[in-house]
C-alpha cells in the first residue's frame, strides 16, 4: 500500500491503525525508503462516557509513541494527532439526522463530561509535544455542525475539517471553511454521492451501510463542490495537510485494485489544480 501512495505522488499519508504500517522500529525506514511522511492519526475515544476515557487514553498513548518513532523524519512537521468522539449504538445507526432531530444529541451533563474528558485527552497530546485536531464524524455525538459549533465553544481544540463527514451531518463545506476558518488544523478531503446520503437518511440506514454503498467517492465524481472548497481553504493560508480521503467498504465484486486506481485519480484530480 505504501508503494502505491508513493507511485500516485502523495507526500504522506495517516497512520491508520496502530500496526498496520509497522511497529515503532520499523514504520520510519518503511516510511523514508518511499520519501512519504507521517500526516497524523485517527483515535476514537468515549467522551461523553460517564466511565471517563482511560481505555482510549491507554491507546492515544500508543498512538504517539508511534509518533514519536517518526516525527523528525526529513524535517517533516509532526504528525497530527486526530481526536474523535466514539459515539453510540444509537447514533451510528442514525446518521445524519441529529441535524433535524436533536434529540439524537447529548443533554448538557453528557456535553460537560465530553467537553472535560475531551482536555485530558488535548493535555495529554500537547505534554508530549503534538497540537492535536478534533475531527466531526458521521455516527457520533460531534456529527451535525450544532454539535461542532458546541464543540468548538467548550474546547479550544484545532478542527480536522472532513468535508464528506460533514455534508453527511447536515452540513455545507464551502460555508464551514468560511465559518470555522480559524479553528481549522487539518483537513480530510472527500467527494459525496447525496443521492446515496439522502436516501439512507431517509431509510434510516446505519453508517455501515453508508460506506457500503459507497457514499463517498472520488473527487469531481460527487455532488461537493470541490474547487469552490480548495479555493476558500486559499483564502485562509492553510498551511496544513490535506488527507485524501474515500471511506468505503468494498464488496466481494469490487475489484482488489479498486482502491489504488480512485486515490491515483484523486491525486490527478488535486494535481490538475496546482496542489
Amino acid at each position: 500500500m505504501l508503494d502505491a501512495v508513493q507511485r500516485d505522488g502523495y507526500e504522506g499519508i495517516d497512520l491508520g491503525p496502530v500496526g498496520y504500517l509497522g511497529s515503532k522500529n520499523d514504520l520510519r525506514e518503511r516510511l523514508r525508503a518511499r520519501g512519504l511522511r507521517l500526516s497524523g492519526g485517527y483515535v476514537a475515544m468515549a467522551f461523553s462516557d460517564p466511565a471517563g476515557v482511560g481505555a482510549g487514553i491507554a491507546e492515544l498513548q500508543t498512538m504517539l509513541d508511534m509518533f514519536d518513532a517518526v516525527k523528525s523524519l526529513d524535517g517533516a512537521p509532526a504528525p497530527k494527532p486526530t481526536l474523535a468522539d466514539a459515539g453510540s449504538g444509537a447514533r451510528r445507526s442514525a446518521p445524519g439526522r441529529a441535524q433535524s432531530d436533536r434529540a439524537l444529541g447529548l443533554q448538557p451533563e453528557g456535553w460537560d463530561r465530553l467537553a472535560a474528558n475531551l482536555q485530558v485527552a488535548i493535555g495529554v497530546c500537547r505534554n508530549r509535544g503534538y497540537e492535536p485536531t478534533f475531527h466531526h464524524h458521521a455516527g457520533t455525538y460531534v456529527e451535525a455542525p450544532w454539535e461542532i459549533e458546541e464543540l468548538l465553544a467548550r474546547s479550544d481544540v484545532g478542527l480536522c475539517l472532513d468535508t464528506g463527514h460533514l455534508a453527511l451531518g447536515g452540513g455545507d463545506p464551502v460555508r464551514a471553511v468560511k465559518d470555522w476558518g480559524p479553528r481549522i488544523n487539518h483537513i480530510h478531503l472527500k467527494d459525496i454521492r447525496r443521492s446515496v446520503i439522502e436516501a439512507a437518511i431517509h431509510e434510516g440506514a446505519g453508517m455501515m451501510e453508508v460506506w457500503r454503498r459507497g457514499a463517498f467517492c472520488r473527487l469531481g465524481s460527487g455532488d461537493l463542490d470541490i474547487d469552490a472548497i480548495l479555493e476558500g481553504v486559499r483564502a485562509l493560508d492553510y498551511r496544513g495537510w490535506l488527507v485524501v480521503e474515500q471511506d468505503m467498504i468494498p464488496s466481494p465484486e469490487t475489484p482488489p485494485d479498486a482502491a489504488a486506481l480512485d486515490q491515483d485519480r484523486n491525486r490527478a484530480y488535486l494535481r490538475a489544480r496546482g496542489l
